[in-house]
C-alpha cells in the first residue's frame, strides 16, 4: 500500500467532477435509450445517441457562459439537446412523459465500480462534495441512487456560473469556509483541474480510460495543472491516508 502523501496535509475537503469522474454517463444512457428502444419498438444506435447527447453539452452550456442565454439550469439545457436529437435520430413518436423521463435519465446515472468504495472511505477524513455543472436536484437524485456518500452538495447552480469559470471553483472554498489550498478538486478532465488549480485549489487527476467507450480518446496523462494521480478512488484515499 501506498504511503500518505505528506505534502496534502493541508487538504479538508475533496470536491468532486461528476459526469465521467464519479458517474459512467455513457454507459447508463447507452443502456436507458436501448430499454427504451425495447419497449417502444424504435430502431436507434444507442451509443451514438449517448454521444451526441453529450456532444451538445459544452456547446450549450457555453451560450450560458457567454450571456447568449439567461441562466438556465442543466436539465433545461439537456431538454435542449435532446429536443433537436429526436428529431435528428427518428424518434419523433415518443410522448412528453416519455420525454421527460429520458430527459431525467442524468438523474440516474450509475457510479463507477469503484466510486462508492472510494468516497465512503475518503469520507472518514475529508469533507466531501461534488462540484458539478449538474443542479440541485440532479446532484441529490445522482446521490440517492447511486448511494454516493457527499456531505453537502455544492456546484454551478449556487452561483450561477458553469465550470470552467472561477467562481465555480471559488464557491467551493467560499461555502466550506476554507482557504483554497485547503480543498482539493479531483476530476478526470484537465480543463477542470486547469481552472481549479488557477484559483489556487489544490488538483487530484482521477482517469476514466472508459469514459467514452472502448473506442474513446480520454485524457490519461497528466499536466502541470495536476498536484495528485491516482487510478482510482481506491488509490486516492491510499495516497491521501484515508484508510
Amino acid at each position: 500500500m501506498p504511503s500518505p502523501d505528506l505534502p496534502f496535509g493541508s487538504v479538508k475537503a475533496l470536491v468532486f467532477d461528476v459526469f465521467g469522474t464519479v458517474v459512467d454517463w455513457r454507459g447508463s444512457i447507452i443502456r436507458d435509450v436501448e430499454d427504451l428502444a425495447r419497449r417502444k419498438n424504435l430502431r436507434v444506435d444507442a451509443a451514438q445517441f449517448a454521444d451526441a447527447w453529450r456532444a451538445g453539452y459544452a456547446p450549450t452550456m457555453n451560450r450560458v457562459r457567454t450571456g447568449e442565454l439567461p441562466w438556465t439550469k442543466l436539465d433545461a439545457l439537456h431538454r435542449r439537446i435532446l429536443d433537436r436529437l429526436l428529431v435528428e435520430f427518428g424518434l419523433t413518436t415518443l410522448s412528453e412523459t416519455e420525454i421527460v423521463a429520458l430527459n431525467l435519465v442524468w438523474h440516474r446515472l450509475q457510479p463507477w465500480p469503484d466510486a462508492v468504495g472510494g468516497l465512503t472511505r475518503l469520507k472518514k477524513k475529508f469533507v466531501l462534495a461534488p462540484l458539478s455543472n449538474g443542479n440541485l436536484s440532479l446532484l441529490t437524485d445522482l446521490a440517492r441512487y447511486g448511494g454516493l456518500p457527499w456531505d453537502c452538495i455544492l456546484g454551478a447552480e449556487l452561483v450561477r456560473h458553469y465550470k470552467p469559470d472561477p467562481e465555480v471553483y471559488r464557491s467551493a472554498a467560499d461555502f466550506l469556509d476554507l482557504k483554497p489550498v485547503e480543498v482539493m478538486m479531483v476530476a478526470a478532465h484537465l480543463i477542470d483541474l486547469r481552472a481549479a488549480k488557477a484559483v489556487g485549489l489544490k488538483t487530484a487527476f482521477v482517469p476514466r480510460p472508459l469514459e467514452f467507450g472502448p473506442a474513446g480518446k480520454p485524457e490519461l496523462q497528466a499536466d502541470a495543472s495536476v498536484d495528485l494521480t491516482a487510478k482510482d478512488f481506491g488509490e486516492l484515499a491510499e495516497r491521501l491516508g484515508a484508510v
